[in-house]
């Protein structure tokens, strides 16, 4: 078969339905057979939103793909690239690429850099992917890009393959399809079955355990194992921002995110004084572990990470995690761990009551999110943009089967919009396929602040034309108030220009009657939010929630915004 029958047909096989991207002269002819393949051409606005799109798809579905053309297209989406490599987003990037004889010949074409060099931007991306390769042979492009595509899998990182335009229809040999890419699962041996056994003491002698989960076991595959000793051992159990979203909120033994130095003084000591944290998942970057105060102390915890164990001090490497746990949990059943007969009193502020609220009072973000949540439902999808706004969602209690993106490491202000349209999508598609936790309708919610609105505004268009269901409520709190918080609340380079972002809707393509709604108090609020559930859901809504500018979350944001008025008070 031809060679992009083949990519889109093993695209297919690992349950890819959308590709995103922008059209470019060394891609159009491979854009030829997306259709034909049985694939959704998306198509976004630019290739920077089409890469932070194929991350949130990526992030719900498993596995995204992504398409631009040669130097300019693919350099706009390496900032994307760069910051799904970081928080562990299968992307695969394909990109157009001239023709071998022009490679060859060095001539001086446009989207280079006039040199006659073609590899710089290969080589830009070997540092964001985890693996790159580039097809030039008809006879070995196969087995490239099968091995490409299991390093994304296995890794769960962005990887890069460029196809040069007069391979597209090159006839490759196809045999490979009938059989799946599946990742081999591994067997403990005796070095593994000794450390096991040496997780097994530990567990059993623990008097004061806990469990603490962080984002990374979603890239590992062991989310199911883990709710299932969640639930089994009965440990009061935190995660990070990263991890929040990925289990079942509405236990009694989960008590939302552990925030270091910033939670309660009740929460603290009794992570201060366990005896064992069992910790899945880390990625302890400063962003998602409160300035490194939320890292278990290394003599109490057992770290697993996607290959080794980390305990007494030693790495324990090429173990497969999930094995592992597989054996805990079976012994779990059969073995004297602790069990909390009296469970601690610990506090969790972010399922307490809202109290009450007068109805002409200004919204303020110390009760907003808690009003907030009370329109999550099982299923949906929750961004938080770098901001206030990815602050505030990390405080709302989630239902069962609801997901929810934070800011973790990469921050890149603007990401949540085009997220939201791949994220949007992925769900769709899984509903579609009766694959969504037996759900049969979902939502994605956007929460997002001026300034981030006013990066990646132009895919609303994509939402639009698509007609995904999202809802987008905007913090308008007239300007980039996370970086007031941080240094110069004063200052106006943390301005932005006043829009009217209702209008955006309109602007982008949406229908008429779409639903739009604002609000500057929380009786305005209350009976938005009776709006938006009543409305039908279908397409786009937009609501525009007004906030002080200097108003913050509880937490970092609030500690620094207030470090600075004492600063200036002396």
């Amino acid at each position: 078969m031809k060679l992009a029958e083949y990519l889109f047909q093993r695209l297919r096989q690992l349950g890819v339905e959308s590709i995103h991207g922008v059209p470019g002269d060394y891609n159009l002819s491979l854009l030829d057979f997306v259709e034909p393949a049985g694939l959704r051409w998306v198509g976004n606005v630019n290739e920077l939103n089409a890469a932070y799109a194929a991350d949130g798809y990526a992030r719900i579905k498993g596995i995204s793909a992504l398409i631009t053309t040669f130097g300019v297209g693919e350099l706009s989406a390496i900032n994307a690239i760069a910051g799904a490599y970081t928080e562990r987003a299968p992307v695969i990037h394909i990109v157009g690429i001239p023709e071998r004889a022009s490679h060859e010949s060095r001539l001086l074409i446009h989207h280079t850099f006039n040199d006659g060099e073609y590899q710089r931007f290969a080589q830009m991306h070997a540092h964001a992917t985890v693996a790159q390769t580039r097809l030039w042979d008809a006879h070995t492009s196969p087995q490239q890009i099968d091995n490409v595509l299991r390093q994304c899998l296995l890794h769960s990182r962005p990887v890069y393959l460029e196809v040069p335009v007069d391979l597209v229809t090159a006839i490759v040999p196809a045999d490979s399809l009938q059989f799946p890419l599946d990742l081999l699962e591994t067997s403990l041996g005796t070095r593994e079955e000794a450390v096991l056994a040496e997780v097994h003491d530990r567990i059993r002698s623990a008097k004061q355990p806990l469990i603490l989960v962080d984002g990374e076991v979603r890239p590992m595959g062991v989310v199911a194992q883990v709710q299932e000793l969640v639930d089994s051992t009965g440990w009061p159990t935190w995660t990070t921002p990263f991890g929040k979203g990925l289990l079942n909120e509405t236990v009694p033994n989960f008590h939302g995110i552990y925030q270091g130095t910033y939670n309660q003084a009740k929460v603290r000591e009794f992570h201060d004084t366990a005896d064992l944290v069992l910790c899945f998942g880390p990625h302890w970057s400063s962003s998602n572990s409160y300035g490194y105060s939320s890292i278990p102390k290394s003599e109490i915890a057992i770290v697993f990470t996607d290959n080794a164990i980390h305990l007494n001090g030693h790495k324990y490497r090429d173990i497969s995690v999930k094995a592992v746990l597989q054996h805990i949990l079976q012994s779990l059943s059969q073995s004297s761990a602790h069990a909390y007969h009296k469970y601690p009193e610990l506090p969790c502020d972010y399922k307490l009551p809202v109290p009450d609220i007068a109805e002409t009072q200004l919204l303020a973000q110390d009760r907003l999110w808690r009003v907030l949540a009370n329109i999550l439902r099982p299923g949906d999808i929750l961004l938080g943009e770098t901001g206030t706004a990815g602050y505030g969602v990390r405080v709302m209690p989630l239902p069962k089967h609801a997901r929810v993106f934070t800011p973790v490491t990469w921050l890149s202000i603007g990401y949540m919009l085009p997220a939201a349209q791949g994220a949007a999508l992925a769900q769709r598609e899984l509903i579609e396929s009766s694959n969504y936790f037996g759900l049969t309708r979902g939502r994605t919610i956007l929460i997002i602040g001026d300034g981030s609105f006013q990066m990646t505004v132009q895919e609303l268009s994509t939402i639009v034309r698509h007609d995904l269901n999202v809802l987008i409520i905007l913090i308008n709190n007239d300007g980039y108030t996370i970086e007031r918080c941080i240094h110069g609340r004063k200052q106006g380079y943390n301005d932005v220009g006043r829009w009217r972002y209702l209008l955006a809707p309109s602007l982008f393509g949406a229908p008429d009657g779409t639903y739009l709604g604002s609000a500057r108090t929380f009786g305005e609020l209350s009976r938005v939010m009776v709006d938006v559930e009543a409305r039908n859901e279908t397409g786009l809504a937009m609501v525009e929630l007004f906030l002080d500018r200097e108003d913050a979350p509880a937490g970092p944001l609030r500690h620094y915004l207030e470090a600075q008025r004492s600063k200036e008070q002396k």
